[in-house]
């Protein structure tokens, strides 16, 4: 990888203290911040027209991370099957994508609320009562919005084919 875009990407990778710094400058700016999180083990077509959604409704996206013990409790012990850090990277290589950050909890609840992003965004199959984060950034002024999935990709579908096929 040549140095210049290699070191872009891994810019892109953030620690909170670092972003939180980041994030109010583009608010100070006038720039509308966006937020959305999952574990995206298994980058498909779901993913990055979910990803490209969100970033259309603002001017920055941040992308909240699962680190890959959360993963492994929320999704099983076979998973992730890709570790954070490569997982990290491969978003930031999203150019819609300007932040990746990584959380350790189940939920980013923690970011959320450091962060206080302007909208929030989340998949069709939550209601804006069970996003976690939904209340903090409604009372800071911002909004919660879901982003309609697009049918027939998951990642969890994408390892049983595999594993179907190596049987």
């Amino acid at each position: 990888m040549r140095p210049d875009i290699e070191q872009h990407l891994l810019s892109k990778i953030s620690n909170l203290p670092e972003l939180k710094t980041t994030v109010s400058n583009w608010q100070q700016q006038g720039l509308k911040v966006v937020f959305t999180n999952g574990c995206f083990d298994l980058l498909h077509t779901g993913h990055i027209t979910y990803l490209a959604k969100a970033a259309e409704m603002g001017d920055k996206l941040i992308l909240g991370l699962n680190a890959d013990a959360s993963v492994k409790r929320l999704k099983g012990e076979s998973r992730p099957v890709n570790p954070q850090d490569s997982r990290a990277l491969l978003l930031a290589a999203l150019f819609f994508i300007d932040a990746v950050v990584l959380f350790e909890e189940d939920t980013p609840h923690n970011l959320i609320t450091i962060l206080l992003p302007d909208l929030l965004v989340k998949g069709g199959d939550y209601t804006i009562d069970n996003i976690v984060g939904a209340s903090e950034v409604i009372a800071n002024g911002g909004e919660v919005k879901t982003i309609n999935f697009v049918e027939g990709y998951s990642s969890t579908s994408i390892i049983q084919k595999i594993k179907g096929q190596l049987a």
